[in-house]
């Protein structure tokens, strides 16, 4: 009985720390780590093979971890490090995009093409937002278009805020629309072995359908403040989007790449690559590619997220070790009562709250074996639960400046230009627009996996 209570407590005191951002979150999570592997697996339960089974090692040496045989399943157990191998590929690959310029030159590319009015860009750029956060890290997207935002606003005279805002709900959308475009996605996604398609006939399908409401709230809450004139007579130098190309060679094979990238993830159920391999062999070809700037590229790599996500695995796993997430599991049955659409609004909504104040991805991991117990309790598909979780985790951590790291981003990237974004203000427009996604969602799962 002591090892369940002093892993829950480790678990919370981890969540605390990660809030009050006092410490470095990987600093944090690896060393509540070592703390469940020392105390709760070595003095309290005295067990090496959950240390073993944690830690997950020996999933390297399994061929279906690189190569997934029909029926077989990736192991979702302890440290998942399809998802770790993956995020570091994608990683590897957006910094060699960076480099070239690709990123500044779509959105100057794209502002010339609406020939920079400044509601039309508003609106391609929250499209933009949407369809880039797809594929690629949201916080990689609202770093450049935070960027190209400001000097925009700059340029054309128009307060970027607005458009800020807009962007990173929209990335934050657009990431649950697919398997890699959001980190709680890719743990679903790995863990549960569901394929990149999968994730895109269920949740991005939602997402489009949100997506389209969500263009029409924001422009009507910015209407005022996006269709005012405010270059009319003035005589201004447009910067030319070539002009963001580094170089044209490195730009051709980073598109080509991300291109190679898409087409893997799309088809990764007919061939049977898992994630691990697509992210391993991206890297390998931005880096073989990148020549002797492959250094430089390895560098710039988010190590620190790599490893938030190592020690986050251990302390979950401690949490599944210990029987805890079936007791979770178990309580959350009782309350629905056998009532699976009043779980399945237990689930959103929670996931949803718990995301616009604390890290989605310890709550999506945390979730996954929960959702498990409740499949086999309940009796409901696995899978409904998985895109319950998965839309609950992406779409709440839109609703508060600190619900995703997007949000951070994009909100300090703003402050920096002198453009601050206070809770107030970020709240009153975001806040509303997480409510109404979450009540498209639920009624989107009612209607499709019960009613239909």
């Amino acid at each position: 009985m002591v090892a369940p209570i002093i892993a829950v407590v480790i678990f919370v005191v981890m969540f605390l720390l990660i809030v009050t951002e006092k410490i470095p979150r990987h600093f944090v999570t690896l060393g509540c780590g070592l703390l469940m592997i020392v105390v709760v697996f070595g003095i309290c339960m005295r067990s090496s093979e959950a240390v073993m089974e944690t830690l997950n090692i020996k999933s390297f040496a399994d061929s279906n971890f690189w190569l997934l045989s029909e029926g077989a399943e990736e192991s979702s157990s302890g440290i998942n490090w399809a998802t770790i191998i993956f995020i570091f590929g994608m990683m590897v690959m957006v910094e060699g995009m960076a480099k070239a310029g690709f990123f500044r030159w779509l959105c100057l590319g794209i502002a010339k093409l609406v020939k920079y009015k400044t509601s039309r860009i508003f609106i391609t750029f929250m499209l933009m937002s949407f369809v880039l956060a797809m594929f690629i890290d949201s916080i990689t997207v609202i770093l450049f278009l935070a960027a190209v935002t400001i000097e925009l606003s700059q340029l054309l005279k128009f307060s970027p805020v607005p458009m800020i805002i807009a962007e990173i709900f929209c990335a934050n959308l657009g990431g649950s629309a697919t398997m890699c475009g959001d980190p709680p996605n890719i743990i679903i996604g790995t863990a549960l072995n569901y394929t990149f398609t999968e994730f895109l006939l269920n949740t991005g399908l939602l997402s489009v359908i949100a997506m389209v409401v969500i263009v029409f709230y924001f422009y009507f809450v910015f209407k005022k403040e996006i269709t005012k004139d405010t270059t009319k007579g003035m005589k201004i130098a447009y910067p030319d989007p070539k002009e963001a190309i580094t170089s044209k060679k490195n730009f051709i094979v980073s598109s080509i790449i991300f291109g190679i990238a898409v087409v893997l993830l799309i088809t990764h159920a007919q061939t049977g690559l898992t994630v691990a391999t697509i992210g391993i062999f991206v890297a390998i070809l931005t880096l073989a590619t990148a020549g002797k700037h492959a250094l430089e590229l390895l560098k710039k790599v988010d190590y620190e997220t790599l490893f938030f996500f190592l020690g986050l695995f251990v302390v979950v796993g401690g949490l599944e070790q210990t029987g805890v997430l079936e007791l979770i599991a178990n309580f959350i049955a009782k309350i629905s009562d056998g009532n699976a659409l009043l779980m399945i609004a237990i689930v959103l909504w929670i996931s949803a709250i718990a995301s616009a104040f604390v890290d989605n991805i310890p709550f999506a991991a945390t979730m996954i074996p929960i959702i498990k117990s409740l499949s086999v309790a309940m009796g409901v598909p696995l899978t409904t639960l998985a895109w319950t979780l998965a839309l609950g985790t992406d779409i709440g951590g839109s609703a508060t400046p600190i619900g995703a790291s997007a949000n951070v981003v994009g909100i300090s990237a703003a402050a920096k230009s002198g453009h601050m974004i206070g809770w107030g203000k970020y709240c009153k427009y975001s806040a509303p627009a997480t409510i109404i996604v979450i009540a498209i969602s639920m009624a989107y799962i009612y209607v499709r996996y019960f009613f239909m």
